[in-house]
């Protein structure tokens, strides 16, 4: 014998992965709410028919502990101005919105109103006219 086993003990074979890459269940929920993101901010570009050139969007799972003043609940996002040779950054937090939303189609929704809220308070207009 040459020492490589073949079978594993009970003589079924090697395992192989749960499920192929192209299986829904290789894409995590992570990757599944970065590119709910990215349609959102697609969205409010068109929405807005310009491009956000100078934002910079990103994804945190969870907001820091310790929250703003005037913050009485937990943050879904944020909206950090620019500074220096930071851009201006918009941070939405992944936990906080998918625990509130009952589905997919929701959770989507909730992305777009949060970003939307953010980039509106960035462009001193009224949230709802992006709406």
């Amino acid at each position: 014998m040459s020492g490589i086993r073949r079978r594993d003990r009970h003589g079924h074979g090697m395992r192989g992965p749960l499920a192929w890459p192209r299986v829904p269940l290789m894409t995590s929920r992570a990757r599944v709410f970065d590119e709910m993101v990215l349609d959102a901010v697609a969205s409010l570009e068109r929405r807005l028919e310009r491009q956000l050139d100078g934002l910079e969007v990103a994804v945190e799972d969870v907001p820091p502990s310790d929250p703003s003043p005037w913050e009485t609940r937990v943050a879904l996002g944020r909206l950090f101005p620019a500074q220096g040779s930071l851009p201006t950054r918009v941070v939405l937090y992944r936990r906080p919105l998918e625990t509130r939303a009952q589905d997919p189609a929701e959770l989507a929704a909730m992305i777009y109103e949060v970003l939307a809220e953010q980039v509106a308070s960035m462009l001193g207009m009224d949230p709802e006219d992006l709406f």
